[in-house]
C-alpha cells in the first residue's frame, strides 16, 4: 500500500498569498498533486493507494478527479481533521479503512516528486524498513545516522538534527502495518519531536533489534515542492 498523508494546511502558501492547498496548485499544466503521485505511475494497477488529506469535499472530489484522470487503480480516500503529525495522519487511514497488521506501507510527501521510482529489490526485500536519502545538509531534512559496515543498515534517525550527510527524500518504507503501529504507539509515549513525525519511529523499531535499511539516490532524482520559493523555481525552470 502507498499511503500519501496530505492533511497539512499548507500554511507557507497561504502566507505567501497563494489561495489554494499547494498540492492544487498548477505546474507545468498538472497539479503538483499530479507530479507527486506520478513518482508511483509504476504501480498504479498494482498497488493500492491511500489518500489522508483535510476533511473538505472540494479536496475530497479534486483527489479522486486527479486519481481518475492518473489511472490509479485501487484508490481510498479518508478526510481528517487536525492532526498531531503526519505519522498520527497515517494512522487515521490506516485506522479508517481497518488495513491489514501486515500490509506493507510505503509512506510518501505530497510535495515531492520522485520521476520514473521502482521498488528497491534484493537486500531490501528482507528488511523491516528502509529510508530513501540523498546526501546534503541544513536544518529542515530528516537524517539517518548509517551504521559501519559495508550494509547500509541505519544506525539511528533523527528530525532535523544533522548527525549525517544522509537526508531523507521523505519516502519511507515499513514492512508490515504493525510494526509502523506499534512504533507510533511508543512514540506516543516518549515524543522524539514537537510532531509525530514518520522518521523518528525507525528508532522504536532499531531499538527492538528491526533492520531498517536506507536506499541511496541522487539529489537529482528528487524534486522538492514544498515551499513558495521551490515551488516558484519549478515554475520558472523548464519541464523536467
Amino acid at each position: 500500500m502507498i499511503v500519501i498523508p496530505m492533511a497539512g494546511r499548507s500554511q507557507r502558501f497561504l502566507s505567501a498569498g497563494y489561495l489554494s492547498p499547494k498540492f492544487m496548485l498548477d505546474l507545468h499544466g498538472e497539479s503538483v498533486f499530479a507530479h507527486a503521485v506520478r513518482s508511483f505511475q509504476e504501480y498504479f494497477w498494482s498497488e493500492t493507494f491511500l489518500f489522508i488529506h483535510a476533511d473538505d469535499l472540494e479536496v475530497a472530489a479534486f483527489v479522486r478527479q486527479e486519481c481518475g484522470r492518473l489511472g490509479v487503480r485501487n484508490l481510498l480516500t479518508c478526510g481528517v481533521g487536525a492532526t498531531a503529525g503526519q505519522a498520527d495522519t497515517v494512522a487515521l487511514g490506516l485506522d479508517r479503512w481497518q488495513v491489514a497488521p501486515d500490509e506493507p506501507l510505503t509512506i510518501f510527501n505530497i510535495d515531492t516528486f520522485r520521476p520514473g521510482f521502482t521498488f528497491p529489490g534484493g537486500r531490501f526485500k528482507d528488511a523491516d524498513g528502509w529510508l530513501e536519502v540523498f546526501r546534503g545538509s541544513g536544518p529542515n531534512w530528516s537524517y539517518v545516522e548509517p551504521a559501519r559496515g559495508p550494509e547500509p543498515r541505519v544506525l539511528r534517525t533523527a528530525e532535523k538534527q544533522e548527525i549525517s550527510e544522509l537526508c531523507c527524500t521523505g519516502l519511507y518504507h515499513f514492512a508490515r502495518n504493525r510494526d509502523f503501529r506499534a512504533a507510533l504507539a511508543a512514540e506516543r509515549l516518549a515524543p522524539q519531536a514537537k510532531e509525530l513525525y514518520v522518521a523518528p519511529l525507525y528508532n522504536h523499531l532499531i531499538g527492538q533489534g528491526a533492520h531498517i535499511a536506507w536506499r541511496q539516490v541522487e539529489r537529482r532524482q528528487v524534486v522538492f515542492c514544498g515551499t513558495p520559493a521551490e515551488y516558484e523555481a519549478l515554475e520558472r525552470a523548464p519541464r523536467r
